[in-house]
C-alpha cells in the first residue's frame, strides 16, 4: 500500500505544558484509523497539525503530492451560518469553480440525505445531526484521499449516528476518526492510534482489541520496571558497599569500579521502562434505594417543550422503581430532555397531580446536559454545598477528583466541559439521590469515562432515568428501554430490537426521499402523478407481505393518504 501521509518527531506546547513530544507516525493508502484518547490530551490538535491550520514546536508532516486531505470540523464555522446549504457546501471551492462543481454539491447533499427543497434552507437553521452531514459534505467537495473527523458523532441522535456509521462502512478512502464511540469505532476502523502520557501508541486493531493490548502493554511495562529497579537497587547497594572498602582499605581499585557502577545505576535510571500515571480520577455515583413500589408514576401526560406550545409526545403509562435503569432513547427535538426538565421542574416545585406522581420520600438528582445546576460565578468548593454541607466532606471529594487544594478557589465558568462534568457527578455522588435523571451524560466524557460511568451505573441502588445516544452506555447499563417516536413513548425489553426498529424505520424514510434531480410531480401533470401512484402502491404492497412485526403501520397510512390524493385528482 502507499504512503499518505508521514509525521516525524512532532511535539506541541502550550502555555502550561507539552502537549505531546516525539510523535512519529506513518499513515498507508486504505489506514481506517481511530485516534483515541484522555480529554485534554491532545487529540484536535494533532488533527489541526496534520491539515496544516496549527503549527508543532518541532518536527515536521509530509504529505503525498497525489493525496488530497480535507478535515471534518467538529463545529460549524460561523461563516457559512448566513448561506444556504448548496453555498455553504461549495464556499471551500475557488470561486471560479463553483458553478461547474454545482451539481456535484447538490448530488453530495442528497447522498447526505437532505432533499432539493432542504438545499436551499440556511445552516443556521439545521440541527446537530444535520450540521455533521452538511461538514462532511464540505470536506467531500474536494474529493479526498484522506478525511480527518474530529468528533462527528457528538451530539447526534441514535438514528443520525447509525446512519454516520453506515456512511463511513462505504466511504471508499482512508480516514482518521476521532470519536469517544467505541462501537462506531470498532465498527468502522481497522487500526487505533493512542494519545497518552504525550505520546502515541500505534496498534493495527479496532479501538476495543486495541485497548486490550494497551492495557496487557501496560501491565507487563509494570512488571519491566519492577525488575529494573531491583537491578537498579542491586548495582547501588553493591556501588555503596565497594565504595565504603574502598575508602576503609584505602583501595583505588575498588574506589574505580565503584564510581564505574553509579555510572551504570544512573545509565538504567534513564533507559528505564516508563510506566503510565493513570486517572486520577473514577467516575462513581452511589446512591440508596428506597423501599416502595414506585419512586415515579406517569399517566397520561402529555410533553411540551415550554408552557402553552404544543405537546411533542404523549405517555400512557410509565412506572420506575429502584433498580430500573431505564433509557429514554429517540431522535433529536421528539421531547426526551423536555421530561426531564418537566420532572425537575415538578421536583422543585413539590406540586402533586394524577399524570405525574413521586413518591413523597424520594430524593432526585438531576444531571442537565448543559450542566446549569452548578453556579457560574460560585467557587468548585461552594457549589457542592447544595449536594454536601459538611465542608471536610466537600475538601476531600475534590481532592479525590482530581482538583486540588489551589484549585478550591476556582471559579465554576473557567473550567472546562468535562471539568465541569467531573464536578457535578462529585455533586451527585455526594448527595446519595434514590432517583438519578441523567440527560446526555457522556457528551463531556472521553471512553474511560463511559466505562466508568457504566459501570457505576450498573451498581446503583436506586433508580435511573437516561437519555443518552451511546449505544454501549445504554445496552451495558440499562435493564428497560423507553422509545419516543410519532408522538408516542413505547417500552421495549431488549436493546437490540429497539435499535433494529430505529434503524429500519431510518432506511424506510431515506427510501421515501427522491433524489436531487427528481422532479416532483405537479398537480396537472397526470403522467408524473401516474408514476407516482405505481410506486406508492408497489411499495405498500411490499411492506404489507412482511411479516406482522416488521411492517409499518405508520408509512402504510401516509402512503394510503398520498394514494388517496393522487387518486382525486386523476
Amino acid at each position: 500500500m502507499s504512503t499518505l501521509l508521514t509525521a516525524q518527531s512532532l511535539r506541541v506546547d502550550t502555555a502550561f505544558a507539552t502537549l505531546f513530544d516525539g510523535l512519529s507516525f506513518t499513515l498507508k493508502q486504505g489506514d481506517r484509523i481511530g485516534l483515541l484518547g484522555d480529554n485534554g490530551s491532545g487529540k484536535s490538535t494533532l488533527l489541526k497539525v496534520l491539515d496544516g491550520t496549527s503549527q508543532p514546536a518541532s518536527g515536521n508532516v509530509a504529505i503525498a503530492n497525489r493525496c488530497l486531505m480535507a478535515r471534518v470540523e467538529q463545529h460549524l464555522p460561523e461563516a457559512v451560518y448566513t448561506l444556504s446549504l448548496l453555498e455553504a457546501v461549495l464556499a471551500g471551492l475557488p470561486a471560479h469553480a463553483r458553478d461547474a462543481e454545482r451539481w456535484r454539491g447538490e448530488s453530495l447533499l442528497a447522498e447526505m440525505g437532505f432533499s432539493t427543497q432542504e438545499t436551499t434552507l440556511t445552516s443556521a437553521t439545521l440541527s446537530g445531526g444535520q450540521h455533521t452531514r452538511l461538514m462532511l459534505a464540505r470536506a467531500l467537495i474536494h474529493q479526498p484521499d484522506l478525511l480527518l473527523l474530529d468528533e462527528p458523532s457528538n451530539h447526534l441522535d441514535l438514528p443520525t449516528l447509525l446512519w454516520l456509521e453506515q456512511f463511513l462502512l462505504r466511504w471508499s478512502g482512508s480516514f482518521i476518526l476521532v470519536s469517544h464511540d467505541r462501537q462506531l469505532l470498532d465498527t468502522v476502523t481497522n487500526g487505533s492510534w493512542i494519545l497518552r502520557d504525550k505520546t502515541l501508541h500505534c496498534f493495527a486493531l479496532p479501538c476495543s482489541q486495541a485497548r486490550l493490548a494497551l492495557a496487557a502493554k501496560d501491565e507487563s511495562d509494570i512488571l519491566r520496571r519492577k525488575a529494573e529497579q531491583k537491578e537498579i537497587e542491586r548495582v547501588t547497594t553493591s556501588a555503596k558497599r565497594l565504595a565504603t572498602w574502598g575508602r576503609v582499605y584505602d583501595n583505588e581499585g575498588l574506589a574505580q569500579k565503584a564510581k564505574q557502577m553509579e555510572k551504570q545505576v544512573a545509565r538504567l535510571k534513564e533507559n528505564q521502562t516508563a510506566v503510565t500515571d493513570g486517572n486520577p480520577w473514577t467516575l462513581t455515583l452511589r446512591g440508596d434505594a428506597l423501599a416502595a413500589n414506585r419512586l415515579l408514576d406517569v399517566e397520561n401526560l402529555s410533553i411540551s417543550p415550554d408552557v402553552g406550545l404544543a405537546p411533542l409526545f404523549h405517555i400512557q403509562a410509565a412506572r420506575l422503581k429502584s433498580g430500573d435503569r431505564v433509557a429514554l432513547v429517540g431522535h433529536n427535538g421528539c421531547g426526551k430532555s423536555s421530561l426531564l426538565r418537566t420532572l425537575w421542574q415538578h421536583v422543585l416545585s413539590g406540586s402533586c397531580n394524577d399524570a405525574l406522581k413521586l413518591h413523597p420520600r424520594v430524593t432526585v438528582g438531576y444531571y442537565d446536559q448543559t450542566l446549569h445546576q452548578l453556579p457560574d460565578n460560585a467557587t468548585l468548593f461552594d457549589a457542592l454545598d447544595a449536594f454536601a454541607p459538611d465542608p471536610e466532606t466537600r475538601k476531600k471529594a475534590l481532592l479525590r477528583a482530581g482538583f486540588p487544594w489551589l484549585r478550591h478557589g476556582q471559579r465554576v465558568h473557567t473550567l472546562s466541559g468535562g471539568e465541569r462534568a467531573r464536578l457535578l457527578f462529585v455533586g451527585l455522588t455526594l448527595a446519595r439521590y434514590h432517583l438519578l435523571m441523567l440527560d446526555e451524560p457522556t457528551n463531556h466524557l472521553d471512553i474511560e469515562g463511559k466505562i466508568a460511568l457504566a459501570e457505576t451505573l450498573q451498581q446503583f441502588a436506586g433508580g435511573v432515568l437516561l437519555v443518552s445516544h451511546d449505544r454501549q452506555l445504554i445496552t451495558a447499563s440499562c435493564n428497560r428501554f423507553w422509545l419516543v417516536e410519532n408522538g408516542y413513548l413505547s417500552e421495549w425489553h431488549d436493546a437490540d430490537e429497539m435499535f433494529t426498529r430505529i434503524r429500519e424505520k431510518q432506511s424506510s424514510v431515506s427510501a421515501l426521499r427522491p433524489p436531487a434531480d427528481t422532479p416532483q410531480p405537479q398537480p396537472d401533470d397526470a403522467d408524473a402523478l401516474l408514476e407516482r401512484l405505481i410506486t406508492l402502491e408497489s411499495w405498500l404492497a411490499a411492506d404489507l407481505a412482511r411479516k406482522a412485526k416488521h411492517q409499518k403501520p405508520q408509512l402504510q397510512q401516509a402512503w394510503r393518504q398520498e394514494i388517496a390524493v393522487i387518486q382525486s385528482k386523476l
